[in-house]
Protein backbone atom coordinates (compact mmCIF):
# COMPACT_ATOMS: atom_id res chain seq x y z
CA UNK A 1 0.00 0.00 0.00
CA UNK A 2 2.82 2.55 0.60
CA UNK A 3 4.10 1.80 -2.94
CA UNK A 4 0.58 3.06 -4.32
CA UNK A 5 0.69 6.54 -1.89
CA UNK A 6 4.22 6.69 -3.25
CA UNK A 7 3.68 6.28 -6.85
CA UNK A 8 0.29 8.72 -6.72
CA UNK A 9 2.92 11.02 -4.86
CA UNK A 10 5.00 11.08 -7.82
CA UNK A 11 2.21 11.05 -10.22
CA UNK A 12 1.23 14.05 -8.90
CA UNK A 13 4.19 16.05 -9.25
CA UNK A 14 4.80 15.24 -12.50
CA UNK A 15 0.63 16.86 -13.57
CA UNK A 16 2.06 19.79 -11.30
CA UNK A 17 5.17 19.74 -13.08
CA UNK A 18 3.46 19.48 -16.57
CA UNK A 19 0.96 22.45 -15.43
CA UNK A 20 4.03 24.90 -14.90
CA UNK A 21 5.62 23.25 -18.27
CA UNK A 22 2.32 24.34 -20.65
CA UNK A 23 1.52 27.67 -19.19
CA UNK A 24 5.84 28.86 -19.52
CA UNK A 25 5.96 30.86 -22.50
CA UNK A 26 9.96 29.43 -23.07
CA UNK A 27 8.44 25.46 -23.90
CA UNK A 28 8.74 24.57 -27.27
CA UNK A 29 5.74 24.03 -28.82
CA UNK A 30 6.50 20.23 -29.37
CA UNK A 31 6.98 19.31 -25.41
CA UNK A 32 3.78 20.91 -25.44
CA UNK A 33 1.82 18.87 -27.84
CA UNK A 34 3.12 15.83 -25.87
CA UNK A 35 2.10 17.07 -22.61
CA UNK A 36 -1.33 17.96 -24.40
CA UNK A 37 -0.88 14.40 -25.56
CA UNK A 38 -0.82 12.41 -22.04
CA UNK A 39 -3.44 14.63 -20.91
CA UNK A 40 -5.82 13.64 -23.63
CA UNK A 41 -4.73 9.88 -23.58
CA UNK A 42 -5.54 9.83 -19.67
CA UNK A 43 -9.02 11.61 -20.62
CA UNK A 44 -10.05 9.07 -23.79
CA UNK A 45 -12.82 6.67 -23.92
CA UNK A 46 -9.97 5.08 -25.69
CA UNK A 47 -7.10 2.51 -24.11
CA UNK A 48 -4.58 -0.12 -24.97
CA UNK A 49 -6.31 -2.00 -21.97
CA UNK A 50 -9.90 -1.05 -21.03
CA UNK A 51 -10.46 0.73 -17.86
CA UNK A 52 -13.62 -2.15 -17.05
CA UNK A 53 -10.51 -3.95 -15.91
CA UNK A 54 -10.27 -1.85 -12.74
CA UNK A 55 -6.71 -2.04 -11.69
CA UNK A 56 -5.10 -2.71 -14.94
CA UNK A 57 -6.71 -0.29 -17.13
CA UNK A 58 -6.05 2.58 -14.78
CA UNK A 59 -2.21 1.67 -14.54
CA UNK A 60 -1.98 1.74 -18.41
CA UNK A 61 -3.41 5.53 -18.07
CA UNK A 62 -1.21 6.07 -15.63
CA UNK A 63 2.03 4.15 -17.29
CA UNK A 64 1.64 5.88 -20.73
CA UNK A 65 0.79 9.31 -19.30
CA UNK A 66 4.11 9.34 -17.12
CA UNK A 67 5.89 8.17 -20.13
CA UNK A 68 5.03 11.11 -22.23
CA UNK A 69 5.49 13.02 -18.98
CA UNK A 70 9.18 12.23 -19.16
CA UNK A 71 9.28 12.75 -23.00
CA UNK A 72 7.97 16.34 -22.84
CA UNK A 73 10.48 16.68 -19.95
CA UNK A 74 13.20 15.91 -22.46
CA UNK A 75 12.27 18.22 -24.63
CA UNK A 76 12.52 20.82 -22.74
CA UNK A 77 15.93 22.87 -22.30
CA UNK A 78 17.83 21.65 -19.23
CA UNK A 79 18.04 25.04 -18.50
CA UNK A 80 14.32 25.35 -18.54
CA UNK A 81 13.60 22.06 -16.91
CA UNK A 82 15.95 23.13 -14.16
CA UNK A 83 13.52 26.23 -13.82
CA UNK A 84 10.48 24.18 -13.69
CA UNK A 85 11.22 21.79 -11.33
CA UNK A 86 12.27 24.87 -8.63
CA UNK A 87 9.46 26.06 -9.27
CA UNK A 88 7.60 23.35 -8.17
CA UNK A 89 10.16 22.98 -5.19
CA UNK A 90 9.41 26.42 -3.92
CA UNK A 91 5.74 25.90 -3.76
CA UNK A 92 5.02 22.87 -2.34
CA UNK A 93 7.62 23.66 0.51
CA UNK A 94 5.56 27.37 0.88
CA UNK A 95 2.52 24.59 1.48
CA UNK A 96 4.35 21.91 3.73
CA UNK A 97 3.31 21.98 7.25
CA UNK A 98 6.89 22.91 9.45
CA UNK A 99 8.28 20.81 12.26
Amino acid sequence: MFKLGLLFTRFRKELLLMWHLLHDGRTPIVAKLVAIAAALYIVSPFDLITDFLPILGWLDDGIIALLLFKLAQRLLPDQLLAVLKAKLDAKSQAHSPRS
